[in-house]
């Protein structure tokens, strides 16, 4: 996962100074959020001069404005590497996302806008850009409703990446990497304190937190259920319907009773020489898996993956017997490869 540092939220060093801090430690982008109706655009250009005197860095801008189309010569000129649009903000009956060769546009949308919004500039922008808090303001809490919106916009939008801007610390940046987030930008917690460390805590997975597993799991709506009556061939289609490599299975009584991962089905295979029409549920099951509750939290969920000398891809949450959801750690493991 990229990190890109929001400049504007240490004004104390100057913006030099800063860059080459950032730069020192190998950050990946300079966030800069650039709001029409509070600075003048020569205030943005003029700074983004001084960084580029100091560093090579790809610049992250970030348009909060009625018409944002005007700032387009301003991109070129300045040779802007990305640029994310503000949605709600925009009052222009025929605005249109460029399309410039040097420049990956985004379109950014706040927690109550729905990602649907996305589909009119899809064709032109590569990814979205979540703004978690208020947009343009620096320090505020993340929005734990973004969870699902991340979910569902990897589900409605494969193809495309997701920017997350907003209460971005190393809780909720570790969340972020089990959620399969491209890049966060970070502000307060990483250029208000130690750089380096706070960089080091927004890249590590040993974090003290106390965020609940119902606030980032993947609900059971959105879970590879199958039944214990369930064939082989519907147990396989369903993992490859999600792509989770796994399916949770429940019985006649929607009690949760274990999991069916493909080295169950693949051990399965061989044990029973490969005849599929009579493999079943119960034959290749795992009944006892490792699982969570809702309630628990991500000190829990760690303390109880080191606690096994398997690797864990993946924990059913359950209740009282009941499958609550899941949590997945593909997206983690690839981004510490």
């Amino acid at each position: 996962m990229k990190i890109s540092a929001s400049l504007y939220s240490n004004k104390i060093k100057k913006l030099e100074a800063l860059a080459m801090e950032l730069d020192s430690v190998n950050i990946d982008m300079f966030h800069i959020d650039f709001n029409d109706k509070k600075v003048e655009i020569d205030k943005i250009e003029n700074d983004i001069k001084r960084i580029r005197k100091v560093s090579s860095t790809p610049i992250d801008l970030h348009i909060i404005s009625k018409e944002p189309s005007k700032y387009g010569n301003f991109i070129l000129k300045n040779n802007i590497e990305r640029v994310a649009y503000q949605l709600e903000d925009i009052e222009e009956d025929e605005f249109e996302i460029p399309n410039f060769e040097n420049t990956q546009f985004g379109l950014a949308i706040t927690s109550k806008t729905n990602i649907e919004v996305f589909d009119k500039y899809s064709d032109k922008c590569s990814y979205v850009l979540l703004m978690t808090t208020t947009p343009g303001e620096s320090g505020g809490k993340f929005n734990t409703i973004n969870f699902k919106k991340i979910r569902h916009f990897k589900r409605t939008y494969p193809t495309k990446s997701i920017h997350v801007d907003g209460g971005i610390n190393d809780e909720i940046g570790f969340v972020m990497r089990i959620l399969g987030v491209q890049s966060v930008v970070s502000g307060s917690f990483l250029v208000k304190e130690n750089i380096a460390k706070s960089l080091l805590k927004l890249k590590s997975s040993l974090i003290n937190s106390k965020l609940k597993i119902k606030e980032f799991m993947i609900s059971k709506d959105e879970c590879p259920i199958i039944s214990e009556e369930s064939s082989l061939p519907d147990i396989l289609k369903k993992i490859n319907d999600y792509d989770f490599g796994y399916v949770i299975v429940e019985n006649s009584n929607k009690e949760f009773i274990g999991i069916i991962s493909m080295a169950d089905v693949r051990k399965g295979l061989i044990k029973n020489e490969f005849d599929i029409k009579n493999i079943k549920v119960s034959d290749i099951i795992n009944k006892k898996p490792v699982t969570i509750g809702t309630s628990d939290n991500i000190n829990y969920m760690l303390k109880t993956i080191q606690n096994h000398d398997f690797l864990i891809s993946f924990i059913p949450v359950v209740d009282n017997k009941k499958i609550k959801g899941s949590i997945t750690f593909f997206n983690l493991i690839n981004s510490e490869s």
